[in-house]
């Protein structure tokens, strides 16, 4: 057997706020969409333009109240070509949360509240 990943998934409230969100912040774009025949969801899957792997956002229309992310402990990792770039571009986005200069990693947050991990390619 041979396994791989595909995709990672995370609920949010505001799916076109979101998707603004990813675009600005990492330059991910939506390559896919699942929308159920009631209306009841939508699937949203966003891609990096290097990978296969992909970030499904769901969203579900009778959700109303933040989801419950804990501790935050669980977190999506990216890397970056330029480091300082990307800091600088997320500063004047005003969504860096936590930063650890001395591991050469800070984190941003996403509108529902979620951490992505930003790393310098090594």
């Amino acid at each position: 057997m041979n396994f791989r990943f595909d995709h990672n998934c995370i609920n949010v409230l505001n799916l076109e706020k979101s998707l603004a969100f990813y675009k600005e912040a990492l330059g991910f774009e939506e390559v896919r969409r699942k929308n159920a025949s009631d209306g009841s969801f939508i699937l949203s899957f966003l891609g990096d333009k290097t990978t296969k792997h992909t970030l499904e956002l769901t969203w579900l229309r009778d959700r109303k109240e933040a989801y419950n992310l804990g501790d935050n402990e669980m977190h999506l990792a990216v890397r970056v070509d330029d480091y300082a770039a990307a800091y600088e571009h997320h500063k004047k986005m005003g969504c860096i949360c936590y930063e650890n200069n001395a591991m050469g990693l800070y984190f941003i947050n996403d509108p529902d509240g979620y951490w992505i991990e930003i790393l310098p390619i090594q």
